[in-house]
């Protein structure tokens, strides 16, 4: 007899495999909490925007302050949104994982 899992297609597209051996006995681990999110997300924009005021403040010093921040925006949100941001949660993931394996270990 086998137990079926119930798995929801994620909005993607991509398919979903239910995992079995040793690895099925982990908890799940969710998306990160909002707080969590919300820290991720300023430690992706807080740098980016450091550094792009670094490098425009000598292009664009005769420039009106919403232009400079229009021209930092359009290059400082794709860059976190796309790249950034991304790459954070998968490390955040996978520093979850490696705690519940260590936490599964112990136990």
């Amino acid at each position: 007899m086998s137990t079926q899992i119930p798995v929801s297609a994620p909005a993607d597209g991509a398919t979903v495999t239910p995992v079995a051996g040793p690895a099925a006995h982990l908890p799940s681990i969710h998306m990160p909490s909002v707080h969590m999110r919300a820290v991720i997300t300023w430690l992706a924009i807080f740098p980016l925007v450091a550094i792009g005021m670094t490098i425009l403040a000598p292009l664009t010093e005769s420039w009106h302050p919403a232009l400079r921040a229009l021209v930092l925006t359009l290059v400082v949100v794709p860059t976190a949104v796309y790249l950034v941001v991304p790459k954070l949660l998968a490390g955040y993931g996978s520093l979850k994982r490696r705690q519940a394996r260590k936490a599964t270990a112990k136990a």
